[in-house]
């Protein structure tokens, strides 16, 4: 990483040179290099006490080369079939004024961007907030967009419900009490012999669903009073229903059992 130190108020020898031609209020294009050298040699040397870097006095060094080409004759033209050997119009400070020029104008630009960096920085901002709770509240109008006609049709549709609404069916449904069916299974079950597989209970297709509940209920009370015995010879095998001893369907009823 490049590392500039700043000697006094300039940044660099090109700082330095400008500062001095400004200064004597010299034309760039057309620098009194004698002039501008010993200026310069004078600054050089008055910060001797500092540690002037290597760009200084590569610049003087450049200066006094600059000043002795200046000061030598300049040599006879030697002409050739197709072009001049030396070139008369040749200045040896055109390469320093193309850097000068350069230099004072990338200077302009940064003293420019330094004014507005200065006053960006006394703008304060904010970051925006949401201010939508603070928005008034707009009650939206729920017949928007509805005309006579259209409250007509929807008056009319209620009138409607209301005349099916008014109707009254009668439901009605064969029950089967769980009294009976207990009935119904110990006298299958003595029927086949005092044992049933459980799947033969529903292998009628036309019971409901309030039939099959109500035979789950009847074979639970059935155990419970210990009519019949349930079990499986394997595991997910169809369970085996059997009576136990005793079994009837006239001797275990009790007045626990009216549903």
């Amino acid at each position: 990483m490049k590392v500039t130190y700043k000697l006094e108020v300039f940044e660099g020898p090109l700082d330095l040179l400008l500062h001095l031609i400004d200064k004597s209020e010299i034309d760039v294009y057309n620098i009194p290099i004698k002039e501008i050298t010993d200026q310069y040699l004078e600054y050089v040397q008055a910060m001797q006490e500092l540690e002037v870097t290597s760009e200084f006095l590569v610049m003087a060094a450049t200066l006094l080369a600059i000043k002795s080409k200046m000061l030598l004759p300049k040599p006879p033209v030697i002409e050739y079939e197709f072009e001049d050997y030396y070139d008369e119009d040749y200045d040896p400070r055109a390469e320093l004024v193309e850097k000068l020029v350069e230099y004072r104008k990338f200077k302009a630009i940064a003293d420019s961007l330094r004014e507005k960096e200065l006053e960006r920085s006394l703008i304060y901002t904010k970051e925006p907030e949401d201010l939508t709770p603070f928005r008034p509240t707009v009650q939206q109008n729920p017949v928007e967009g509805l005309d006579v006609t259209d409250l007509l049709q929807a008056f009319r549709r209620t009138l409607r419900k209301m005349v099916t609404r008014n109707a009254v069916a009668r439901i009605q449904r064969d029950e089967i009490s769980v009294k009976d069916r207990m009935k119904q299974v110990v006298e299958l079950l003595v029927e086949r012999g005092g044992r049933l597989l459980f799947s033969k209970l529903f292998d009628e297709n036309d019971l409901s669903k309030d039939e099959v509940i109500v035979t789950f209920l009847a074979l639970l009370e059935l155990m419970k009073v210990k009519q019949i015995e349930c079990y499986q010879h394997r595991l997910f095998d169809d369970i085996v229903i059997q009576a136990r001893e005793g079994a009837n369907a006239d001797g275990f009823w009790g007045d626990e059992i009216s549903y």
